[in-house]
């Protein structure tokens, strides 16, 4: 029997050969050992086993890496989606082209950052003020909520920007003021287009900063 018939054997075809020729070996005295093929057998039954080892081994990793896979996408769809930045209304602390990792949550406190959906756009804005806050801005650009005058760092280039809304500004049931960092350029609360956002419109709070398209 030559090698590329074995090849085409299943091992219980080989299993049968190793026993009769084992067999025939123990009845016939006059065999030698170049009649009986069973190194080669035995080198070719390892093959197979080796070979059924890998493929198991593929299908549980592919398996696992399905798994993963899902388990991912079920993730960054239902509890922290990744979104990239677009716009320059969070400078400094946002640029534009940033990969960004939300948390989906319901609670958003003063001073986060929060993604909002808008007329099929995903927008960026800082979190000022709450339902029943009142709010209110001067010529200058300073906030105030509920008397008190924000500490704000983070705003650039403060100015009443885009308003078109009277203050001081009660902030409805349901809803959140919200402003970008950069008030000469952005459209947000300020701006009856935009208005205070509803909770439904929320996508999520920002979690962390994966990239950042800075330089």
């Amino acid at each position: 029997m030559k090698k590329k018939d074995l090849r085409r054997l299943s091992r219980s075809e080989l299993v049968d050969i190793v026993y009769k020729l084992s067999e025939q070996d123990g009845q016939d005295g006059n065999a030698s050992a170049e009649d009986l093929p069973l190194a080669e057998i035995a080198a070719e039954r390892e093959r197979l086993r080796e070979q059924r080892r890998f493929g198991q081994l593929l299908r549980s990793t592919v398996g696992i890496l399905l798994v993963v896979a899902a388990v991912a996408v079920l993730i960054s769809t239902l509890i922290m989606p990744v979104i990239q930045v677009s716009g320059d209304s969070m400078e400094p602390a946002i640029h534009n082209g940033d990969i960004l990792l939300l948390f989906k949550t319901s609670q958003y406190d003063y001073g986060e950052l929060c993604c909002l959906a808008w007329q099929n756009k995903l927008l960026l804005k800082r979190v000022i003020a709450k339902q029943g806050d009142i709010v209110n801005m001067d010529a200058d650009g300073n906030v105030y909520v509920n008397g008190d005058l924000l500490d704000e760092p983070y705003a650039e280039n403060k100015c009443l920007g885009e308003c078109d809304i009277s203050f001081p500004y009660t902030v409805p049931d349901g809803k959140l003021f919200v402003l970008g960092d950069r008030r000469d350029t952005s459209v947000d609360s300020r701006s009856s287009a935009i208005g205070c956002v509803s909770h439904e419109q929320l996508v999520g709070r920002v979690f962390v900063r994966i990239w950042t398209a800075k330089n």
